[in-house]
């Protein structure tokens, strides 16, 4: 083989070398960024799984109702010990009064939603109830909605901007303990009402000027005695 050709085959061999390590050089960074694409879906998924464990464990600011969790039903409150509505409702400080109907008209328009009582007891409402349940501290549903439900025998519970977490959490607890919250409706009140705590079922209402221990009897003694009491009877 003469020399030039020599020349020409190291040369062929050379550039067809480099090329083979282009290649693999090529290969190795596409390997790499499969498995770093691949790590970042992971984190990803984590992060996406994380969120929506968070979200669903807590009380959360928005949202509608939920039922008593356990954790709040487990808060701290004395055991019943009086039974009689009136009784427990003066040991508590508390009020207890039956109104006249002021009708169950329905409209969707907050004008029409005027009352004689406060916070309401009847009168026109919301064509929607609203929902049964505990809602987030601090959350309502409009007025409308809470005093239709009460035309289907719900009990609303509901609380003045003074009551602090700790105190809702025992309110839940009293919720709960009336068959899991059946037919009741915890949240804060939106009618500027002249009480700390205050429950209403159709032309009842028992209202409590300020926050004790003693307001767990009253209460459970209004839910007995009015829960299922309204002129509907909507399961």
């Amino acid at each position: 083989m003469s020399s030039r050709q020599e020349e020409k085959e190291r040369r062929r061999k050379e550039r067809l070398a480099a090329e083979q390590e282009q290649a693999r050089r090529g290969a190795n960074r596409q390997r790499l960024q499969w498995i770093g694409g691949g790590a970042l879906v992971v984190i990803a998924i984590g992060v996406l799984i994380g969120v929506v464990v968070a979200g669903g464990g807590g009380d959360g600011d928005k949202g509608g109702p939920g039922e008593p969790g356990a954790a709040k039903a487990a808060a701290s409150i004395p055991a019943q010990r009086d039974t009689d509505l009136q009784s427990s409702a003066a040991q508590a400080g508390c009020t207890v009064k039956t109104f006249p109907s002021e009708g169950r008209t329905h409209s969707p328009n907050p004008g029409d939603w005027k009352y004689k009582t406060n916070p309401p007891t009847s009168g026109t409402h919301n064509p929607t109830p609203a929902q049964d349940g505990v809602y987030p501290f601090g959350t309502q549903p409009s007025v409308g909605e809470t005093v239709h439900s009460l035309e289907h025998g719900r009990i609303d519970i509901q609380y003045g901007p003074q009551v602090t977490r700790a105190q809702y959490a025992q309110l839940e607890a009293v919720v709960a303990e009336g068959e899991n919250g059946y037919h009741q409706l915890l949240f804060r009140n939106q009618t500027r009402m002249p009480f700390a705590v205050a429950a209403t079922a159709w032309t009842q209402q028992l209202g409590c000027k300020t926050f004790n221990p003693k307001i767990f009897d009253a209460l459970r003694n209004f839910r007995e005695r009015f829960r299922d009491q309204g002129p509907e009877t909507v399961p």
